[in-house]
């Protein structure tokens, strides 16, 4: 019975969010779409010509807002998205879209194949997992995609490009900000305002890949 009210005001809360009725009306396929948007204006990334990469892309908002950031005139896109997802996803104007795991080597391959060896300027991932409620069983799936975005971008980025992921605090946490920091440049830690507050997420903004050398010291 507890959980039917909980449910109840959960759905009561989301209809009333202002960033939902604002992504209603701004056709975005969900609030999360104003979370890239500020850290985007913050860090200043994407610019015309930018290659993107959005992992784990489904429903698709995150890569609406960087479709609708790199349209030049005549409404084509300047620059390139290609979303991944193992879910399916509804079809956005000028996104190219792999649906599989990009950890499986057939994934991999489409994607280097549509890449043409083109390295990427930006990844960006909001990627989740589903949550047992056990808080060390969470904190090792949310470490291992935060893992696996790092590695994916170690291997598509420019020297100088950005990852951008999705992370919780909790335990685990600083771990992973550690071991972002030991591969890249520049990490900060960014929590949007669309961000509810009673949630832990905390994005990553991981900027610039550090020499081998570096990485070793």
């Amino acid at each position: 019975m507890a959980k039917k009210k909980f449910s109840k005001a959960w759905v009561q809360r989301h209809i009333q969010d202002p960033y939902v009725k604002m992504a209603q009306q701004k056709g975005y396929r969900a609030r999360a779409a104003f979370k890239l948007t500020e850290i985007l204006d913050t860090e200043k990334l994407l610019r015309g010509g930018d290659i993107v990469v959005d992992l784990g892309a489904t429903p698709g908002s995150w890569s609406q807002i960087v479709r609708e950031r790199l349209l030049g005139p005549g409404g084509v896109i300047n620059g390139r998205v290609i979303a991944l997802d193992v879910l399916p996803m509804e079809p956005i104007a000028g996104v190219e879209f792999i649906q599989g795991d990009f950890r499986e080597d057939d994934i991999l391959q489409q994607l280097h194949e549509q890449l043409q060896g083109q390295p990427v300027d930006l990844v960006i991932s909001d990627m989740a997992p589903n949550l047992s409620g056990v808080a060390s069983a969470d904190s090792a799936r949310i470490a291992h995609l935060c893992e696996l975005a790092m590695e994916f971008s170690r291997s598509h980025l420019k020297p100088d490009g950005v990852l951008v992921v999705k992370a919780f605090h909790g335990s685990g946490f600083s771990q992973i900000v550690q071991a972002f920091k030991q591969h890249f440049v520049r990490v900060v830690e960014r929590k949007p305002k669309a961000s509810r507050r009673e949630s832990s997420e905390t994005f990553l903004v991981a900027r610039g890949l550090k020499a081998v050398q570096d990485q070793a010291d």
